[in-house]
């Protein structure tokens, strides 16, 4: 289990160099965008325009902060995506292009390699004390706004607007919450 704070997240250029992303997160440790198994990371939408392509990748976006976004992906109907809106999945390996609301927007990305590994991304909003089960092997919970407390079986911490806990190794376990928060917990899975 690691805490990974706001200010150690790595800042780098998105892959089509239209932007700038916030890595928090990727498999193995130090992978490049070609060679990670999976990675989480924010990034800051100010323009319309394509999505990177990621071969074999699936992904999950959602959107923390912002006005919205209108998703063209390949194959289907145009979607509006909002903060009140669920994450959505699509392949990371197809034409997507984005065209903003009104603004820019924060997006959450949560990308896994197809070919081994699943997962899913859901919001949590933490509104005094909470019990959150942790059904699969490698977990992250990013707290996006206000702060909390954890307990994960004898270890316990505290996260801030922005810092992660990537808790790997410990499924069917649970997590204690409490605070006052609106999170996101990523679940990774072996296909």
């Amino acid at each position: 289990m690691r805490i990974l704070r706001a200010g150690d997240h790595k800042r780098m250029p998105w892959k089509n160099g239209g932007g700038e992303t916030v890595e928090i997160a990727v498999s193995p440790e130090d992978a490049g965008l070609a060679g990670f198994d999976w990675r989480v990371s924010m990034a800051t939408v100010a323009a319309d325009g394509p999505f990177s392509i990621f071969p074999g990748i699936g992904r999950t976006l959602a959107i923390l902060d912002g006005n919205g976004m209108v998703l063209d992906i390949e194959g289907r109907a145009p979607v509006l995506l909002t903060v009140a809106s669920n994450p959505l999945a699509f392949p990371a390996d197809i034409p997507v292009t984005a065209k903003l609301q009104d603004g820019a927007i924060t997006d959450l990305n949560v990308m896994t390699r197809r070919d081994g590994l699943a997962h899913k991304l859901v919001r949590i909003e933490i509104a005094g004390g909470k019990t959150v089960p942790l059904t699969s092997s490698t977990c992250l919970l990013l707290c996006h706004r206000g702060t909390l407390s954890f307990r994960h079986g004898d270890k316990t911490g505290a996260l801030a607007a922005g810092d992660a806990l990537l808790i790997e190794n410990q499924a069917e376990s649970a997590l204690e919450i409490d605070g006052e928060a609106k999170c996101y917990l990523v679940s990774i899975t072996t296909r």
